[in-house]
């Protein structure tokens, strides 16, 4: 019986290849414009270490096939196929409508493995499809170890746990801060793109506005250097010292915060880093009166280089620096301003 069917699947292997030989599928984000999410370059790179072949679905309300021109560059992946799926019905991402799709997608190609970027879209939908699909999700996986295993952080991220899965469809987000973006690739040849021909039907729930802040400065996950502040800045005028930091690197530099200078209402809950909040991994992260909770390090604990600042040299913070100055921030602060204008 096993013989037969092995004989059977290669028979049919360039008609149904899906069914015979293992693949994977890449839920690509896309983002204001067209583009596409940071997060989804670095769950190319994870997908990219199954060493299997590589189809990715976007889904949008628009500008579906620029975000795919934008994928075809990174032929250097072995993505062979990019579905787009374009409707109005999309606006949002919301999950209740871009599910029962991507289910239909999965049924006629039986993926092996589904990724997605650790991000408010892929897990919003991707724990959902495993539901439909009665296996476990896999959440934040840090690296693959081969097909079916992987390390992912626990106790906010004081153990390492190495984990198994027997099931025959994975589902798996990515930490973006664990892997490497994908560059683009030199080669000549360009994945297929085809179209969904799908009307997503959704009666769950309705979009109906998303408030964005304006900035000249990049989003938190997206700077290459953070001014995070804590509750030791007193104030919500006082963050206005962070801010004036962050605008001596137009376009690299951005301001975060700890849970506690959030709870206090030194700042808006979006520039929150921590094991409750965002996880990022800068060229430089900057601790200002941060005393490095343990739900804090979790959040930025990948950054490339590390420095803290703060008055109690004592300070947990201070274990995980690369580099440490001890003193008052109200006057290091003030005149490290003044130094890097200088420069």
């Amino acid at each position: 019986m096993l013989h037969s069917r092995h004989i059977l699947c290669r028979l049919t292997t360039s008609a149904v290849r899906p069914h015979c030989f293992a693949s994977t599928l890449v839920l690509a984000e896309q983002i204001d414009g067209g583009k596409i999410a940071p997060v989804t370059l670095n769950t190319l790179t994870a997908a990219s270490q199954l060493k299997q072949d590589v189809d990715c679905v976007i889904f949008g309300a628009e500008k579906t096939n620029e975000t795919a021109a934008q994928l075809q560059k990174y032929n250097n992946f072995n993505i062979k196929k990019i579905f787009i799926a374009e409707n109005a019905a999309y606006k949002g991402l919301l999950s209740e409508a871009v599910t029962p799709v991507l289910l239909d997608l999965q049924k006629k190609n039986n993926y092996t493995h589904i990724l997605g970027g650790s991000s408010t879209f892929s897990k919003g939908i991707l724990p959902r499809l495993a539901a439909l699909l009665d296996v476990q999700s896999i959440s934040d996986i840090t690296k693959v170890i081969d097909k079916d295993q992987y390390l992912r952080l626990i106790y906010a991220g004081n153990a390492i746990l190495k984990l198994k899965s027997n099931d025959q469809v994975k589902v798996i987000t990515v930490r973006g801060t664990a892997f490497e973006a994908a560059k683009e690739g030199g080669g000549s040849g360009q994945a297929q793109v085809e179209k969904l021909d799908a009307s997503p039907t959704n009666d769950l729930s309705e979009f109906v506005s998303r408030e964005v802040q304006q900035s000249e400065r990049p989003e938190l996950p997206a700077a290459r250097i953070i001014f995070a502040g804590g509750r030791a800045l007193k104030s919500k005028e006082n963050f206005k010292l962070l801010y004036d930091l962050a605008d001596l690197f137009p376009g690299q530099a951005t301001v975060g915060a700890s849970r506690a200078a959030v709870d206090a209402g030194y700042c808006a809950n979006d520039l929150q880093i921590g094991q409750t909040g965002k996880i990022v991994a800068p060229d430089l992260y900057v601790a200002i009166g941060i005393s490095g909770a343990i739900q804090h390090i979790a959040g930025m604990k990948d950054s490339k280089v590390i420095v803290a600042i703060n008055k109690d040299g004592d300070a947990p913070i201070f274990a995980m620096a690369d580099y440490g100055l001890t003193g008052d921030l109200f006057k290091i602060l003030p005149e490290l301003t003044e130094k890097l204008k200088q420069k």
